[in-house]
């Protein structure tokens, strides 16, 4: 079960969720719609931990977790996708999350961040060599 109480959150002086409550059942579907600019991505980067929420408790399974980094949050299943598949389509999905340390110089480093995301991402361990754009939307 998802439950958040009383989320305030924003960006840096602006703040774009007030007083935000939402309990969601394990196993249940829920959509999050909205017009542009209300807030539901801000709701789900808060979620996800790519934001700090001013204040309020996210609990997940009974646990609060908005204190909880981003990447222990993935290893709880807790992610975001964003909308969209920016990939390089004709690149395999090693080939893609390579080109985030296009700029980067420590090889060393590089290969631990892989070894990393493919800890954390089984899937694309597996994928690794695939096509990025034969991949489903769920797994892209």
């Amino acid at each position: 079960m998802l439950q958040v109480e009383g989320l305030h959150a924003g960006y840096g002086d602006v703040q774009i969720l007030w007083d935000v409550n939402v309990e969601i059942e394990k196993g249940s579907i829920t959509a999050l719609i909205g017009s542009n600019g209300v807030g539901k991505t801000t709701f789900m980067r808060t979620v996800a931990g790519a934001l700090k929420p001013f204040r309020g408790t996210i609990r997940y399974e009974g646990q609060e977790i908005q204190d909880i980094p981003q990447p222990k949050r993935v290893q709880m299943g807790i992610v975001m996708v964003p909308e969209g598949r920016q990939l390089y389509s004709g690149l395999t999905v090693e080939e893609n999350l390579l080109m985030g340390a296009y700029t980067r110089k420590d090889k060393k480093k590089i290969k631990e961040d892989l070894d990393w995301v493919y800890t954390v991402l089984p899937r694309l361990k597996e994928r690794r060599k695939q096509l990025a754009g034969t991949l489903s939307g769920g797994e892209a």
